[in-house]
């Protein structure tokens, strides 16, 4: 007979239910992603439900409807009742015995949380730390997949060194992006903000899309370029983006000040413009 034990628990491995057979468990096989609300609405969800439909289409699960997800996604907040929410949902390709070859026809799995999102204002006001760490992930990060955890060893060594997010640098001696987040540098003389371009050894962050797309109105261009860490150290301030805290100000890189070590003046006007950008597709109605 084959034998299952969960804990302490010893069962027929007949009678696991398929939650312990789920792929995703095994092997990280599948994609997910992370959408936020402001007051009630959806930040920027056609732009994040076309992202998760490339990823399926990349790790080849073709059997998913989009339309369906965003029903999904619209009634749980709503459900929720919380007005600033984080919306995490992913789709594994199923549940079988282990065994690294997918069987055919395999149904797919969703799974999705909503919980309440506490905004932090003093984290824009004081910065953060972050410190580079090695880039150990594989070489499609442009797939928002469930394999992490090679970010997660990263995040575990920069804290460390007091850092709050690590920023990760490629075989090359190149910064590709935050274990967490999209990185960006800002050149003062150039009134330029310096990003990686978009390629398998990234993220196409959305919020690093709308970043890029409001950068004009706080009198800045856009430069897509790599940096060194060396590089990045000489800049005259350095932010990350992240969905559920979208501007970040960068004031400690590798325990050394940034600039004057507090939130720049360009990252400050990128953090009002990415709110009155916020506000504005709340009032269009242009937010799913």
């Amino acid at each position: 007979m084959d034998v299952a034990m969960i804990d302490d628990q010893m069962l027929p491995l007949g009678d696991l239910a398929k939650t312990y057979l789920d792929r995703g468990l095994y092997f990280g096989d599948g994609v997910y992603e992370v959408i936020r609300s402001y007051d009630g609405h959806i930040f920027a969800l056609d732009e994040h439900l076309a992202r998760f439909e490339r990823s399926l289409r990349e790790i080849q699960i073709n059997t998913v409807s989009i339309s369906e997800i965003r029903q999904k996604v619209v009634a749980a907040v709503e459900r929720s009742g919380f007005p600033n929410a984080k919306v995490y949902f992913h789709i594994t390709r199923g549940s079988e015995a282990r065994d690294h070859l997918p069987s055919p026809g395999l149904v797919p799995n969703f799974l999705m949380t909503v919980s309440e999102l506490h905004d932090k204002p003093e984290i824009k006001q004081k910065g953060i730390a972050v410190s580079t760490q090695p880039d150990w992930r594989w070489k499609r990060c442009d797939i928002k997949s469930l394999n992490l955890l090679p970010n997660i060893l990263a995040r575990i060594e920069a804290q460390k060194t007091g850092a709050s997010e690590a920023i990760l640098v490629g075989d090359d001696g190149t910064i590709t992006e935050g274990a967490g987040s999209a990185f960006f540098a800002i050149d003062g003389k150039e009134k330029a903000i310096l990003t990686r371009p978009l390629g398998h050894e990234i993220l196409p962050s959305i919020t690093r899309m709308m970043i890029m797309q409001i950068a004009r109105n706080a009198g800045l261009t856009v430069a897509e370029r790599a940096l060194t860490p060396a590089q990045a150290a000489r800049c005259d301030e350095l932010f990350i983006a992240i969905t559920t805290k979208d501007v970040v100000p960068v004031t400690q890189f590798n325990g050394k000040p940034v600039g004057s070590g507090q939130c720049g003046e360009c990252t400050r006007r990128l953090i009002t413009e990415f709110s009155n950008f916020v506000r504005q597709k709340e009032k269009t109605g242009n937010t799913a």
